[in-house]
């Protein structure tokens, strides 16, 4: 079997149904009436995001996200939103975990990203949401972050990629590692496996020094997401997948 081949068999193994008929599909309809009490009458619209949206899922991961629209008078301030909407399923019986800027539970076995964020205006489609790790806010369009990975043309090898971190247990938020693919594979045209390849030596030469901007706000630096410490554990594991010796070494 192919380098190519292998990767392609487990990427249909993974593949997640994102049609209108998913079955995750209905976590939505299950936790809306919870996110409209919690919103108090200020909720805009609740909709697939992340992956999901992307193109990039694969089922061993976060199953869906859910971007969570606030109008832009809702009055608390985006730290209170989101420890509200923390304490909210946490008393609606779900057992929620923080993580940077999205809030993951379980519902009805699948796994689910909630991101609050709160409209910037009543015309576009920017919002400003929290951010846990660094304590501040940011400005950002999800709707430019699902155009911009979605038709980059990469998402198989950005699936890949989500699977090696998953599989070796690595911390690299999934749009971060998504604009570092595009990055890495800016002008590649090699196959699956060696666009795959070209990542792992870009993490190993590039990716410490890489400034990585969100392109919907180029003052949101997605790089800043991780420590000089958690970046350096991401080169090494890159550094060894270079090392193996076969493709299952890798990823499986």
């Amino acid at each position: 079997m192919s380098a190519d081949d292998y990767l392609k068999g487990i990427l249909a193994r993974q593949a997640v149904d994102t049609g209108p008929y998913s079955p995750v599909r209905a976590v939505q309809s299950v936790i809306q009436p919870i996110i409209q009490q919690w919103a108090a009458g200020y909720l805009s619209s609740i909709s697939p995001s992340g992956s999901f949206a992307k193109g990039t899922a694969n089922h061993s991961g976060t199953d869906i996200d859910l971007f969570i629209s606030l109008t832009q008078n809702t009055p608390d301030s985006l730290k209170e939103i989101y420890n509200k909407l923390l304490r909210k399923m946490t008393e609606a019986g779900y057992q929620p975990k923080a993580q940077n800027v999205s809030i993951n539970v379980q519902v009805n076995g699948y796994s689910v990203d909630l991101v609050p964020a709160r409209r910037q205006d009543g015309y576009s489609q920017d919002h400003s949401l929290f951010r846990r790790r660094a304590d501040t806010w940011t400005k950002t369009n999800v709707a430019t972050h699902i155009s911009r990975i979605s038709q980059s043309g990469r998402t198989q090898e950005i699936r890949a990629i989500k699977l090696w971190r998953n599989q070796k247990g690595l911390d690299f938020p999934s749009f971060y590692l998504e604009l570092t693919v595009l990055d890495a594979l800016f002008n590649a045209r090699g196959s699956l496996s060696q666009n795959v390849w070209k990542v792992f030596e870009y993490l190993r030469n590039s990716f410490l020094a890489a400034r990585v901007m969100d392109p919907a706000n180029t003052n949101n630096i997605i790089s800043d997401d991780l420590t000089a410490a958690e970046k350096t554990t991401i080169r090494n594991a890159a550094v060894r997948a270079l090392a193996a010796k076969d493709w299952s070494e890798i990823v499986v």
